[in-house]
């Protein structure tokens, strides 16, 4: 189904969009074909231990709704508890996985691009 698009503001109900594979789990992304905003907004249920990945251009804000109480981010070589209303500012660069189940919105800007992730 597609976004409801009224002058000045559009809605879009994550529950309706498909879920795509990507390497932390699945993720429901919006605002990809909006032309006049500068970034995308996405939906992640992280189903396992995601790859360690990194992006050359894209910064993410991983917003964090629920996880496992042992959940972590492993950002370079740190390994960080998170919890619940945590948001965590991750620059292009910075190689990065979640580790336990969770889920989260990621603000990623500029538009989010699949051939923008990189794998040791």
């Amino acid at each position: 189904m597609p976004p409801s698009v009224q002058p000045g503001f559009e809605i879009v109900d994550f529950t309706k969009l498909e879920p795509q594979s990507c390497p932390c789990g699945f993720a429901r992304r919006a605002f990809q074909a909006n032309s006049d905003f500068p970034g995308t907004v996405h939906l992640t249920d992280i189903t396992q231990d995601a790859r360690t990945h990194y992006h050359r251009r894209l910064t993410e804000t991983y917003y964090i709704l629920e996880c496992e109480p042992d959940a972590r981010l492993q950002l370079d070589d740190q390994q960080l508890p998170i919890a619940p209303g945590m948001a965590i500012l991750i620059r292009p660069g910075t190689r990065h996985r979640a580790i336990g189940r969770m889920k989260i919105l990621n603000i990623v800007f500029p538009k989010f691009d699949p051939t923008d992730e990189w794998f040791d």
